[in-house]
């Protein structure tokens, strides 16, 4: 379990490097952080807008907020020696994605909610957004799962600003000044009482997903003071799209290639009989 793993000297050494960095790139501004429950289980669900925001997120969560932040990582992150020994110390949940591991991952994040009474920090929509306008897309059911199970609130997470400190897809970070304005609103847990006491079917998961998704797309609309799109990004089908573009343009280059062989056939031809 996440407890009996953390080192609480670990966890003050990391707490005080993260807030000394965060201090000199960033300008937070916090809100909403009395709707995070002073103890016990809580599922923190927030958007993904940069690989920089855990640490945003981790700011919020401990300092605003005065919990402790646990974390679902990759598997891949979890591999970096130095990385990996800090996690482990500090109780974060690795999870290996495709594999049966995730499963057991998921049952960790699970004790970790009910017997440790952690708050764990959960993206739902499992990578950062690839909506053009940075809206919170599409989301997986693996929140709204393990909220209808374990029975522990979602408090939704908004914020707003880290891709100014590096865009998705960026690798150069920008730190230098003035500092860059993030934004942060929590609102009150989800209500998911019509989801709950019910069979765990695909579309109970969606419909309690989507109600997880709509509240934190609400306290992002409300940081930035526009109107979110009516339907969220689907970066599932927007892949099978691009993809089943490239096929046609493949197959469009395959039937132009196989046309132009035809007509150099039929103009070898016509020589020949010209010549004879």
């Amino acid at each position: 379990m996440a407890k009996q793993r953390e080192s609480r000297w670990v966890k003050w050494v990391v707490s005080r490097i993260v807030r000394f960095v965060l201090w000199f790139v960033t300008k937070p501004e916090w809100k909403g952080t009395e709707n995070v429950p002073a103890q016990g289980g809580v599922i923190i669900a927030a958007n993904h807008l940069s690989v920089t925001d855990p640490l945003t997120v981790a700011h919020f969560l401990y300092i605003g907020a005065r919990r402790w932040p646990t974390f679902t990582m990759k598997d891949g992150v979890m591999k970096i020696p130095v990385v990996r020994s800090v996690a482990r110390s500090t109780g974060q949940i690795p999870i290996k994605r495709g594999s049966a591991d995730a499963v057991k991952a998921l049952g960790e994040a699970e004790k970790a909610l009910v017997q440790d009474g952690s708050s764990v920090i959960f993206y739902p929509e499992g990578t950062c957004t690839r909506d053009p306008e940075l809206w919170p897309m599409t989301a997986k059911n693996g929140v709204a799962r393990l909220a209808l199970t374990t029975g522990v609130p979602v408090v939704p997470v908004a914020h707003w600003g880290e891709q100014e400190i590096l865009p998705y897809g960026e690798k150069k970070p920008r730190l230098l000044p003035p500092r860059k304005r993030i934004q942060f609103s929590a609102g009150p847990p989800v209500d998911l009482s019509e989801f709950r006491d019910q069979p765990l079917t695909a579309t109970v998961l969606d419909g309690a997903t989507r109600a997880i998704m709509a509240d934190i797309t609400a306290l992002q609309a409300g940081i930035r003071g526009e109107q979110p799109p009516a339907e969220p990004f689907d970066y599932r089908k927007a892949r099978q799209q691009e993809a089943e573009a490239r096929r046609a343009e493949r197959e469009e280059a395959g039937n132009d290639t196989v046309g132009a062989e035809d007509a150099g056939a039929d103009t070898d031809n016509g020589k020949n009989s010209t010549g004879a």
